[in-house]
C-alpha cells in the first residue's frame, strides 16, 4: 500500500466510511519531527498527524525522566477536555502505525487572524481563554495527566539558558567564552534559574503562542501541547505576548497582562497584584527569548531548518 492510500485508509477507518480518491496535501510543518497531510477538501477533510517511531512519546524538549508510556499529545488532550478547552477532536489513533486522525482545523492560525484586524479582540479573548485554563486547572488537579508530572525546575530552567549559550552564543559567533567569563555566566543563569524556579506552579502550556492557537469558525483552538508541564502563570503570556512571530509594544502588553489579571480573578476571585506580577513577567522574558534563541540556531544547525531565523 503507497503512503497517500494508508493515509486515506486511517481515515476510512476513523469515520467508517469510503473516501475514494481523495487528495492528499502534506502541509507545513514547524520544528517538530511529527509531519502532517491534509485528506480531502474542505470542509470535507481531515488531518492526519504521522510520528516517527522514536519521538512518538518522548518529548522533543528537555525534559526529566523516560519516555511515558502514553502519547502524551493523548495524555494532554484529555485533561483539556475535561477543564472544557477546545482542542481538536482526536478521530482515530493507531499507535502500531503512528498515525493519527484528527479534525482538519482549516489553515487560520491565530497569527494570521490579527493580520485581519482587531488584534485587540483577538489578544484580549486569548489571554481570557489562558485565564480559564489556568484557574481551572489550579482547580482540578489531575495527577494522572503528564502535565502534573514535570515541571519547569532550576535545571530545566538553567539547562534552556545553556542551550542558549550553546547555540546562540558559541556555535553562533564561532567563539567560546574564556573560564573567567564561563564562570560568571554560569553564577547569572544560576540565579536566574533559581529565582524563576521559586515561584509558584501550575499547567503550563510551555509554547502558547500566534502559530499554536488556531482559528475556526470564530472560535480559538488549542494545539501542540503535548509537552506542558508545571510552570509560572506568567510563561504561557511570555509565550503569548512576547512571541517570536509578532511583535507588540510594551503598552499593548501591559493592557493584556492587565485583561489577564482581570479574567483571572473572575474565575478564581483571587486579586493578583499587578506590579510584581509584571515584574516577574519581564524576568521569565528574558529567559524565555535567550532559550528561543539558542533553540532557532540549534535547529537550523542540526535539522538543517533555517527558517526560524528569518
Amino acid at each position: 500500500m503507497d503512503f497517500d492510500k494508508s493515509l486515506i485508509t486511517q481515515v476510512e477507518q476513523a469515520i467508517g466510511r469510503s473516501i475514494g480518491q481523495a487528495p492528499v496535501l502534506k502541509l507545513k510543518g514547524e520544528a517538530s519531527s511529527r509531519s502532517y497531510y491534509r485528506v480531502g477538501t474542505p470542509p470535507e477533510s481531515w488531518v492526519v498527524m504521522v510520528m516517527p517511531p522514536d519521538a512518538a512519546k518522548k518529548s522533543e524538549e528537555a525534559s526529566k525522566g523516560d519516555a511515558p508510556s502514553e502519547l502524551p499529545f493523548v495524555n494532554v488532550h484529555r485533561y483539556l477536555t475535561k477543564l472544557g478547552i477546545r482542542v481538536p477532536h482526536i478521530l482515530r489513533y493507531d499507535e502500531p502505525a503512528g498515525m493519527m486522525v484528527i479534525e482538519d482545523l482549516t489553515d487560520e492560525t491565530f497569527e494570521q487572524a490579527i493580520l485581519k484586524g482587531d488584534k485587540a479582540k483577538w489578544y484580549t479573548r486569548a489571554v481570557e481563554l489562558l485565564a480559564q485554563l489556568r484557574a481551572r486547572a489550579e482547580k482540578h488537579v489531575d495527577s494522572s495527566c503528564l502535565a502534573f508530572t514535570r515541571a519547569f525546575d532550576v535545571d530545566l530552567y538553567d539547562w534552556e539558558l545553556h542551550h542558549f549559550r550553546e547555540w546562540g552564543l558559541e556555535a553562533w559567533s564561532n567563539q567560546k567564552p574564556t573560564t573567567e567569563e564561563r564562570t560568571q555566566l554560569d553564577a547569572i543563569f544560576q540565579r536566574i534559574a533559581k529565582q524563576l524556579a521559586a515561584a509558584p506552579r501550575g499547567f503550563t502550556h510551555r509554547d502558547y503562542q500566534s502559530r499554536n492557537l488556531m482559528v475556526k469558525d470564530g472560535e480559538i483552538v488549542v494545539i501542540d501541547f503535548q509537552d506542558a508541564l508545571q510552570g509560572p502563570r506568567q510563561y504561557d503570556l511570555v509565550a503569548l505576548l512576547r512571541d517570536s512571530y509578532v511583535e507588540l509594544d510594551r503598552a499593548f502588553v501591559d493592557g493584556m497582562l492587565d485583561a489577564y489579571i482581570v479574567a483571572f480573578e473572575k474565575e478564581t476571585k483571587e486579586r493578583i497584584d499587578a506590579k510584581p506580577f509584571k515584574q516577574f513577567f519581564d524576568l521569565l522574558t528574558v529567559q524565555r527569548k535567550l532559550k528561543d534563541a539558542g533553540r532557532f540556531e540549534f535547529i537550523n544547525r542540526v535539522k538543517g531548518n533555517p527558517g526560524f531565523l528569518v
